[in-house]
């Protein structure tokens, strides 16, 4: 059985699977239930500074983006960090770890972008014996309005000084948690770097509107006929996360820094592409929202199935393995062809692949051959877009076959060559260099 614990940054847990800062982790009654169900731990809510708890609405929270299922695809929140009081979390947090000493348990912090105010929080949560703290830099609504969340993280500057300020006066691990409302994530993970942060963790939430009602003509969520932009996270946000997981993971400047991945991860494949990019474990919020903690219980037996089926003995063996495969589109190899495949037994005659090409693409698909109804691909079109394979309804239907070296590209009317060639020495690239004679 392939071995699945998990040692982020000297943080121990039985798996990779955390729950993120968010609602689910805002008291300790869900915290134990999500214990009980098997996660591995938990980013406690973001806790504030001492005095009046924050105050967040009386109402409707959320929006979401629904795909044509209705499977939520997407949540709006305007949420704002913990509203309990702060020595209420600090009495649960101490008795949680006390019960569940095996469990991961991280405290965010959220406060002013002052010196004294993190050497005043930074003990008390010491005191519980919590395993490290993550700095929310990330919050893109109502706390960056007063100063602090995206507003930090948006800074690089002001990332590095919060992040040696926390490291010169707690003995916890930090984790600095990146906002992903930023042109290039790689500045403020390498201030994070820069000021000693034992590891990043991304992506924090989206700003969003994820739409309007259009009686009222008012963002959703919608409070007393007023809306906000909020955080955007769920299935949808993936791709972007994923993205910017690999940016720091193959930047030269950050080489090494541990990564906690964030961003949609639905189910143990997602967790597995996150750690192949090079996050050290996985955080999770929506789909423990929307499915309940038990969600784990897939995660955990998936990912431990498919490493048994490909023989990876421990996390190690996948945490990074897809990085050296991440490069800039100027590195691709343009004498690499491909060309795409009907299985004709397979297809259902539905015709999308055909519109799809016809109308928006290389016209490189049939829809009648010899006067019948009939799919195949005109090889002296396809440019091996595979816009094909993606509108298909009928998995592997439709393929990418490469052409070998020597074959015929019969719309160059050239072999393919075996020698890889990329845009950087590419004859129409006006910065091409030239080789040395």
């Amino acid at each position: 059985m392939a071995d699945i614990r998990n040692n982020f940054v000297g943080i121990k847990s039985p798996n990779p699977f955390w729950l993120a800062s968010a609602p689910p982790t805002d008291k300790a009654h869900n915290v134990i239930r999500a214990f009980k169900a098997g996660w591995g731990g938990v980013v406690w809510k973001t806790l504030g500074e001492e005095g009046p708890p924050v105050v967040n609405v009386n109402g409707p929270r959320y929006g979401a983006i629904w795909g044509a299922d209705r499977r939520l695809l997407g949540l709006n929140n305007i949420e704002l960090i913990t509203d309990r009081d702060l020595q209420v979390n600090l009495r649960e947090i101490k008795q949680v770890k006390k019960d569940w000493p095996d469990r991961a348990i991280v405290v965010s912090l959220m406060v002013p972008c002052v010196e004294e105010s993190w050497k005043a929080i930074l003990p008390v949560v010491e005191e519980t014996e919590a395993d490290g703290i993550e700095l929310n830099f990330g919050c893109p609504h109502g706390m960056s309005e007063r100063g602090m969340g995206a507003a930090v993280g948006q800074v690089p500057e002001y990332i590095e000084m919060v992040v040696r300020w926390c490291k010169q006066n707690t003995r916890m691990p930090v984790i600095t948690k990146l906002t992903p409302n930023i042109t290039d994530v790689r500045k403020p993970a390498r201030a994070a770097f820069a000021g000693g942060t034992d590891a990043v963790s991304l992506i924090n939430t989206i700003n969003s509107i994820t739409g309007v009602d259009l009686d009222s003509f008012a963002p959703q969520p919608t409070i007393d006929g007023k809306g906000s932009h909020g955080g955007y996270c769920g299935p949808a946000v993936k791709p972007i996360a994923m993205n910017m997981v690999a940016e720091i993971a193959r930047d030269p400047e950050t080489h090494g820094l541990p990564i906690s991945g964030i961003g949609g991860i639905t189910t143990w494949r997602d967790a597995a592409e996150f750690m192949a990019l090079g996050a050290g474990n996985v955080q999770v919020c929506t789909a423990a929202m929307t499915y309940g903690f038990k969600i784990v219980q897939e995660m955990i037996a998936g990912l431990e199935n498919w490493m048994d089926e490909k023989g990876h003995a421990s996390l190690d063996d996948i945490v990074g393995r897809a990085t050296p495969n991440v490069t800039d589109w100027q590195y691709l190899n343009l004498n690499y062809v491909a060309k795409a495949r009907i299985d004709q037994d397979a297809c259902i005659k539905c015709g999308r692949c055909h519109i799809a090409c016809e109308d928006t693409s290389h016209q490189a698909i049939t829809s009648m051959v010899d006067g019948k109804r009939h799919f195949e691909v005109i090889e002296a079109e396809c440019v091996g877009c595979n816009l094909c394979v993606n509108v298909c309804p009928v998995e592997n239907c439709i393929t990418m076959e490469p052409l070998a070296a020597g074959v015929m590209d019969q719309r160059t009317g050239k072999p393919v060559s075996p020698i890889y060639a990329n845009w950087t020495t590419h004859p129409n690239n006006p910065m091409a260099k030239v080789a040395a004679e």
